[in-house]
């Protein structure tokens, strides 16, 4: 399974490790080829971490328990705060065009180095502050994560009449060539759950505009990996009371942006973002 390597801990421990391709290697979509980047949406990582303290024979709180099964798959909690804010699993295509890296923008992104900070540090607290990489292996995978390439997309034609809509109702803050967002948009003006951008340990007040390479095969959206599908995204009935198709049953506020759209220009941004 990729993710998943045998190694020796900084204690000479033989164990199970795992890497980034537990989160972030997955086959396409239609069950075809492995794909390097791709988020591994069935992934429910709760229930992994429930079934790594039950083989152990740990004691796990109920409460506990029950946030982490509340995650379901394609969501993971991975960052040490207080609040539970499980967040969709991203893809990593085209890394080296994103200025903002993470969901709440914690990283500036201005070259290779960035990145290579990052997965610095991700290993240093992996290892409990005990060890460190060699910097070539780090930099080595920042040079992998910039030349990840996504599949080709499904094959829909593109839309002019879905670009000209895109362009009014989606690129002001979808603005980079990969459609990410250069520029924090304040939690409080997208309107979305709000935990995450004003956290403890990485709250910045906003959240980065997700890049949109393949978002047709990007399903779940939003951080949090509140809306089931494109059509949810932009339509209207996720603001009602009554909605179930979200993480929990209730409504799924925030991110307005097109879902006031009528039918033929909705239809015709869902056919752009499927040729992107």
């Amino acid at each position: 399974m990729p993710g998943l390597v045998w190694m020796r801990d900084v204690d000479g421990r033989a164990k199970i490790g795992i890497t980034c391709a537990l989160c972030h290697v997955d086959r396409a979509a239609d069950g075809g080829p492995v794909i390097a980047g791709r988020a591994r949406r069935a992934l429910d990582y709760g229930r992994v971490r429930i079934a790594h303290y039950e083989a152990r024979g740990r004691a796990l709180a109920p409460d506990t328990r029950a946030r982490w099964e509340s995650w379901g798959p394609g969501r993971a909690d991975v960052i040490e705060d207080v609040a539970d804010t499980p967040i969709a699993i991203p893809d990593l295509y085209g890394l080296r065009h994103e200025r903002l890296l993470t969901q709440a923008g914690t990283l500036s992104h201005a070259s290779p180095l960035a990145l290579l900070v990052r997965q610095e540090t991700q290993y240093i607290q992996a290892n409990h502050h005990q060890a460190r990489p060699p910097r070539e292996l780090v930099f080595a995978l920042a040079v992998y994560l910039y030349a990840l390439e996504p599949p080709r997309p499904s094959g829909a034609a593109h839309s002019s009449a879905g670009a000209r809509v895109f362009e009014r109702e989606c690129a002001r803050c979808h603005d980079n060539e990969v459609g990410a967002g250069d520029a924090l948009v304040p939690a409080a003006r997208v309107g979305t759950d709000p935990e995450l951008a004003m956290g403890h340990a990485r709250g910045t007040g906003g959240y980065r505009p997700s890049p949109l390479v393949r978002v047709a095969d990007a399903a779940p959206y939003l951080h949090d990996g509140s809306v089931p599908s494109l059509e949810d995204l932009f339509g209207r009935a996720r603001f009602d009371e009554g909605y179930t198709a979200g993480r929990r049953p209730g409504p799924v506020r925030g991110h307005s942006y097109g879902t006031t759209l009528d039918d033929a220009e909705r239809q015709a941004l869902l056919t752009y973002l499927a040729s992107r």
